[in-house]
């Protein structure tokens, strides 16, 4: 079985946390398809500071969506 790397592990983890399909990722983050295609496969890998930032405003998305939900309550 074949290993994957932690560009791998990484970009799909983030994806699968925003509960996105690929396509809706790369349309919300600007990405190219086939550029996150190829780092989920990993025939390429995403620079360490992209990842990053994917993760820090994907944390900071769930925060905003955090305090507005219990600010309605």
């Amino acid at each position: 079985m074949e290993q994957l790397n932690e560009c791998q592990i990484e970009i799909k983890k983030l994806r699968e946390s925003t509960g996105m399909n690929r396509k809706e990722f790369c349309e919300c983050f600007d990405i190219p398809y086939r550029t996150v295609t190829e780092w989920e496969r990993g025939n390429r890998n995403a620079p360490d500071y992209v990842l990053r930032l994917l993760a820090y405003y994907i944390r900071m998305e769930n925060m905003v969506k955090e305090k507005e939900k219990y600010g309605e309550e």
